[in-house]
C-alpha cells in the first residue's frame, strides 16, 4: 500500500495548506478514532448529510443502515465520508483567533454493496468492536433475518484527505497584552458508569469499556 494519497481536485485544499496531511496512516487513524461518521451525498432533493456507524478494516471503510433506510439511496452512489475528532477548544485573547483542535478525514469515493456473506459478517464484527472489543465473540451474532435486514456498504479509500489543527491559539502581537485568558481546553470523550438492564447481574469482560475510538 502506498505511504500517502495522491491529491486530486476534491482533496487538494484552498487555504490552511500547513494543516493538510496526506498521509495513509494519518487518515486511517482519524477514521479508527472517530465513533460515528457523516455521510454526504446528492438526494432525489438535493444534497444530503446524514450520520451513521462506521468501521475500517485494511483499505475498506463500512458502513452500516438497515435496508429499508437512506442508506438504500446511496447504493453504488458517489459519496463523500467525514469523520470529526475534537480534541479541544482554543481561547484566544481576540474572538476572531478562538479555533478548535481537531482531527478531520474525509473520504471520496462509490458506496459499494456487500453481498459476501463472510465479509458482510467481518464488517459487522468490526462495527461492534469498535464499540466494546471483545463483544463480537460474547454476544450472539445475526441470524438469517437480522443479516438480510441489515445493509452494509463499504468504500475502498483511494481518494482521501486528513486536516489537523494542534497548539494554542494565533493572537495577534498587539493583543498579547490583553488581560484575558487565552490557552486551550483539552476535550475527551469518557465513558459512564455502565447501567444493567435489570436482568441477573453479570460481569463486564476485561476490556469492554475501552473503545478503539477513545484514543
Amino acid at each position: 500500500m502506498t505511504e500517502h494519497f495522491n491529491p486530486t481536485a476534491r482533496t487538494r485544499p484552498n487555504r490552511l495548506r500547513d494543516r493538510v496531511r496526506d498521509e495513509v496512516a494519518a487518515v486511517h487513524a482519524i477514521l479508527d478514532g472517530g465513533p460515528i461518521c457523516h455521510v454526504g451525498f446528492a438526494g432525489p432533493d438535493g444534497p444530503s448529510v446524514l450520520p451513521t456507524l462506521h468501521a475500517r478494516i485494511d483499505d475498506q471503510l463500512y458502513l452500516h443502515g438497515s435496508t429499508g433506510s437512506w442508506m438504500r439511496r446511496v447504493e453504488n452512489a458517489p459519496i463523500c465520508v467525514t469523520v470529526t475528532c475534537l480534541d479541544g477548544l482554543v481561547l484566544a485573547r481576540s474572538t476572531f483567533h478562538h479555533s478548535m483542535n481537531y482531527r478531520c478525514a474525509v473520504v471520496f469515493g462509490t458506496a459499494r454493496t456487500v453481498t459476501d456473506t463472510d465479509e458482510k459478517l467481518a464488517a459487522l464484527d468490526a462495527l461492534v468492536e469498535r464499540v466494546s472489543p471483545g463483544r463480537s465473540a460474547e454476544a450472539r451474532g445475526p441470524n438469517p433475518r437480522e443479516l438480510a435486514a441489515t445493509l452494509v456498504l463499504a468504500v475502498t479509500i483511494d481518494e482521501a484527505t486528513a486536516k489537523i489543527r494542534t497548539g494554542g491559539p494565533n493572537d495577534d502581537d498587539e493583543d498579547m497584552s490583553l488581560d484575558v485568558w487565552a490557552g486551550v481546553v483539552p476535550v475527551r470523550t469518557v465513558l459512564g458508569e455502565p447501567e444493567p438492564d435489570g436482568t441477573p447481574p453479570r460481569a463486564l469482560p476485561d476490556g469492554a469499556l475501552a473503545p478503539v475510538w477513545t484514543t
